[in-house]
Formats: structure tokens, sequence, C-alpha cells
């Protein structure tokens, strides 16, 4: 009696998991992609800030030296640096870029998550609030100091002694 309640509520399990892969696998192959007419007409909805964000020489180095500190492919930075721009002008929500960096670029696990924090902390922190507007989220991202690359290297201090 008790095993035959235990085998219902596992294959319930069962079938609820395989929905969600279902719905998952069917949400990343039918994501949309966007027409440059489409993409006009967002940006032409942006506020000022989020225009300049889209369009900044600063956004660009940017892109090309998170790229590079995380030694990803340059066929590859097109693709980031275009998935940068859908979420800059609200096609792309700021919680998926990882996704879509592991997905539809096939940047390494790692490599995603680095390149992901870093964008957050040089391009998307800056216009925050614009983009919290935008998608009418707040949005958090909890950054590990291990996760971001520092702009100066750690070294150690042969000075400094342990405290006891």
């Amino acid at each position: 009696m008790r095993y035959a309640k235990y085998s219902i509520a596992l294959k319930f399990v069962k079938n609820m998991i395989f929905e969600i892969f279902a719905l998952y696998f069917y949400i990343m192959e039918n994501q949309k992609k966007y027409t440059k007419d489409e993409i006009w007409e967002l940006y032409a909805k942006l506020p000022e800030e989020l225009k300049d964000a889209f369009f900044s020489e600063k956004t660009g180095d940017d892109i090309y030296n998170i790229c590079e500190r995380n030694s990803v492919e340059n066929k590859k930075i097109p693709e980031i640096a275009k998935n940068i721009g859908y979420v800059i002008v609200g096609a792309l929500p700021l919680d998926e870029l990882q996704n879509v960096l592991e997905k539809e670029i096939k940047l390494n696990a790692e490599t995603a998550k680095k390149v992901f924090y870093q964008a957050y902390r040089f391009i998307f922190f800056p216009i925050k609030k614009q983009l919290e507007e935008l998608y009418k989220i707040d949005i958090k991202v909890k950054l590990k100091k291990q996760d971001i690359v520092s702009e100066r290297k750690q070294s150690i201090d042969q000075y400094r002694e342990d405290i006891e």
C-alpha cells in the first residue's frame, strides 16, 4: 500500500519534470529572432539614456574588453554584442542573457557566467534604472567577488603578517 502511493507520486514528479523540460526546449527553439525594422521600432521607444548606451563607443569597447579578458573567439563577439543590444532595447530580458550565451553562442558555462557578470557590471549597471523601467522589474544580480575580474591584479603582500 505504501509503495503504491510512492509510485504514483514518483510518476507524477517524472511527468512534471518531463513537461518542464519540454516547455524549456520549446521556448529555446522558438525564441524570437528580430528583424532590423523591429529593432528600430523598439529603439525609437527607448529613453535617451538607453539610446546613448546602445550606440555608445564605451559599450562597444566594454564588450570587446570583456570578450578579450575571457578569451572569447573573435567570431562570437558580434553575436554577444547583438544579444547585449537586445537587452538594451528590451528584446531580451537580462536574466536570460547568460542562458543565451551558453545555448545559442555556445560559450562554456564558466565563460558565459563571467561574460554575463562583467557585462552587468560595466554595461548594464550604469543604466540599471532605465532597464528596470523598460522591463518593469527590479533587477538584482548577486555578484560574487570571484565572478568579477578585478581591474588590478591581486598580489600577496610579503610584509603583511597573519592575524591569529
